[in-house]
């Protein structure tokens, strides 16, 4: 039945691209903080290099059903475990304590993270204490401020509200016009791991632009982690 209502609904798509006078878009879903934080100041670059592509750009914290809805690309944070999608691993990130250039001045070993106001993103799969027994300290039991989007706690840092554990790839733009600095990263150790992923559907009859923007995708990423 599974496989029935597959080819169903890929004969519902292929007659109605038949019957379609325009383009059918390219319907992008995406995990809310990698969308605001990263995809957002690089997507111009995509539609100034694919004009022609028509691009629908949503973000939630909900998978793409794909078969339930009309969207073609999901990039989600952590790995999917379902068989039916194709499942690209994205770029390794590193987690490493960030914080404002003024609150920098006063860390100067990992130490001194006992003395300030820890940020945490409760939905992160690694959080503080991780990094803390990656370090071989022992970790704080108490955080003053929890967020649940990347987003948000990032935000909270720039604003020199405390430190905050997050992704070197999230944070990139705030790093590069040093709203953000990693004050412990030449004495500490990073944690690296794949956080997010780009899925589609296994189906035969792709949207065109599919490939076209994985590329355009894994080729930014590239670019990212080489800067």
């Amino acid at each position: 039945m599974e496989y029935i209502q597959r080819g169903l609904e890929e004969m519902h798509q292929g007659l109605a691209l038949i019957k379609s006078e325009e383009p059918r878009p390219l319907r992008l879903h995406t995990a809310p903080s990698f969308g605001t934080q990263w995809l957002m100041p690089r997507l111009a670059r995509f539609v100034e290099q694919h004009p022609d592509v028509d691009l629908r750009f949503s973000a939630s914290t909900d998978y793409a059903q794909f078969e339930n809805d009309d969207f073609d690309l999901d990039v989600v944070y952590g790995e999917p475990r379902s068989t039916l999608n194709e499942k690209v691993p994205l770029a390794v990130e590193h987690l490493t304590p960030l914080c404002s250039p003024a609150l920098a001045e006063r860390l100067t070993s990992a130490q001194d993270l006992y003395g300030h106001r820890l940020i945490q993103c409760d939905i992160q799969m690694l959080q503080w204490k991780g990094w803390f027994e990656a370090n071989r300290l022992v970790a704080p039991h108490n955080y003053a401020l929890r967020f649940d989007r990347s987003n948000m706690a990032i935000a909270a840092a720039v604003n020199g509200m405390g430190v905050v554990l997050e992704s070197t790839l999230l944070a990139q733009n705030e790093l590069r016009s040093g709203t953000l600095v990693a004050p412990l990263r030449e004495s500490t150790h990073d944690i690296q791991y794949v956080g997010h992923y780009l899925i589609f559907p296994k189906r035969r009859t792709r949207h065109p632009a599919v490939e076209t923007f994985k590329k355009w995708l894994l080729d930014e990423l590239g670019l990212s982690q080489q800067s």
